[in-house]
């Protein structure tokens, strides 16, 4: 479950336009969204409130293993549509397998004048969360230089007595500040970071293949003349999948330490180029048959990845097999070593199916060419199941209580006898922007 400051955040990001999947870190989004969920530890329970559109505050307890807390504040320069815990999009909440829209040129703001004066200003968003007892600091800032160039600097103040048992007695600075420059065009998206704690610089690059995206001022008939015209044009393979591929790669290096890594990866994503909803792709008509709703191939992604300092070798196939099952395996292999992990994971939703109440059983009856509309099945929870040969099981459950979002998860290892539970945990999530 994405906690409330990233829920901001993604809203952040939409209100302003900035494609945060158009990034070589988050390659393998979709696969890690059914590989590597996080498993709540403990009792934790966190109250949000967003008493204005510009400014929101959390607060966050857990209970078990230990007492922790803490308070944080952020702030944004635009209007937010932030959505309470009770009639938030359940999907905008956790992370999920998803076939992402398109990468598409960031559009430029719109400029505002008055008295014939540009007033329009530049967007940020502006974070900090205080933890308690241990006084750690956390603080983000983020803001749009340019249309395609966006600029973030985060910060983590640690005292030294809040370090770990066994980190104490070394002279480890716990605190640092990063600094990240995006530059994303649509066609590609290069990515620049530096960090203080260990002087480390690094760059990271991804480039689409094929078209970009239409903008959000092109009509909607164009658009979708468009959208039929790239995918005959991209049909490579008679009767194969048709899709688009990214290419990246990083590269880092430490002064500090004097040390480098590069990585490099692949990703191939089925057409069309967004599970629904999204607006490239238009809403389904629910008198249709499901037949007659069904994409014309599965939506799939494919990623590979290489490091070749470390011999690391990592390919992933995630692949929505129905409409409510998502299924996703990866294999893990080491050159120098020869060690190696494959992984399966599964993700099935939930829904609720609809009722009509009884004022709907009195509608005249209809002829025969017409039914009657029935709203959408709501979606009420997901199951996410994931294991490896390293005889790691995790099980977890996402839903809504009423006006609450609980998350209850276990972690266990089948090779302990000893110690057959790693972690076991209950996550309560309550927001409201009323």
């Amino acid at each position: 479950m994405h906690p409330f400051a990233s829920y901001v955040l993604r809203t952040y990001y939409k209100a302003t336009g900035w494609n945060e999947d158009n990034l070589y870190a988050n390659l393998t989004r979709s696969s890690s969204a059914l590989l590597d969920f996080t498993v709540p530890h403990g009792l934790h329970f966190s109250v949000s409130k967003s008493p204005n559109a510009l400014f929101k505050t959390t607060y966050a307890m857990t209970a078990l293993p230990s007492l922790q807390g803490s308070v944080g504040y952020i702030f944004t320069s635009c209007d937010l549509n932030v959505k309470s815990s009770g009639n938030v999009r359940f999907k905008d909440m956790i992370e999920h397998f998803k076939v992402y829209d398109q990468p598409r040129r960031p559009e430029a703001k719109e400029e505002e004048w008055l008295a014939g004066e540009k007033v329009s200003t530049r967007d940020y968003l502006l974070y900090g969360r205080y933890f308690l007892p241990s006084g750690r600091l956390d603080a983000l800032y983020s803001t749009r230089l340019t249309p395609t160039v966006q600029a973030s600097i985060a910060a983590i103040s640690d005292p030294p007595g809040s370090a770990l048992p066994e980190m104490r007695g070394r002279k480890v600075d716990l605190s640092n500040i990063m600094v990240n420059v995006q530059h994303d065009v649509g066609k590609w998206c290069t990515e620049y970071t530096w960090s203080a704690e260990d002087e480390m610089w690094g760059v990271r690059f991804l480039h689409n293949f094929g078209r970009l995206g239409p903008s959000s001022d092109v009509p909607e008939d164009v658009a979708a003349r468009r959208r039929m015209k790239r995918v005959d044009e991209e049909d490579a393979v008679e009767g194969g999948l048709k899709g688009r591929l990214s290419v990246g790669a990083e590269l880092y290096f430490s002064a500090k330490e004097r040390s480098a890594g590069v990585s490099t990866g692949i990703r191939f994503t089925t057409l069309p180029d967004a599970t629904p909803p999204s607006f490239q792709v238009p809403p389904t008509d629910n008198n249709q048959p499901p037949s007659s709703r069904s994409p014309p191939q599965p939506p799939t992604t494919i990623t590979a990845l290489f490091n070749p300092m470390l011999g690391h070798l990592s390919g992933a196939y995630t692949a929505r097999v129905s409409r409510d099952l998502a299924l996703s395996s990866r294999f893990d292999f080491n050159v120098y070593s020869f060690e190696s992990e494959w992984a399966m994971g599964v993700e099935w939703w939930l829904r609720r199916p609809p009722s009509l109440d009884s004022e709907s059983q009195d509608i005249p009856s209809l002829p025969q060419n017409q039914s009657v509309q029935l709203p959408p099945e709501e979606v009420r929870g997901v199951i996410k199941a994931r294991a490896s040969t390293n005889n790691d099981v995790s099980l977890m459950w996402e839903g809504r209580l009423r006006n609450m979002l609980v998350s209850l998860g276990v972690v266990s290892d089948l090779g302990s006898r000893s110690k057959p539970i790693k972690a076991l945990g209950l996550e309560v999530a309550f927001f409201s922007s009323e």
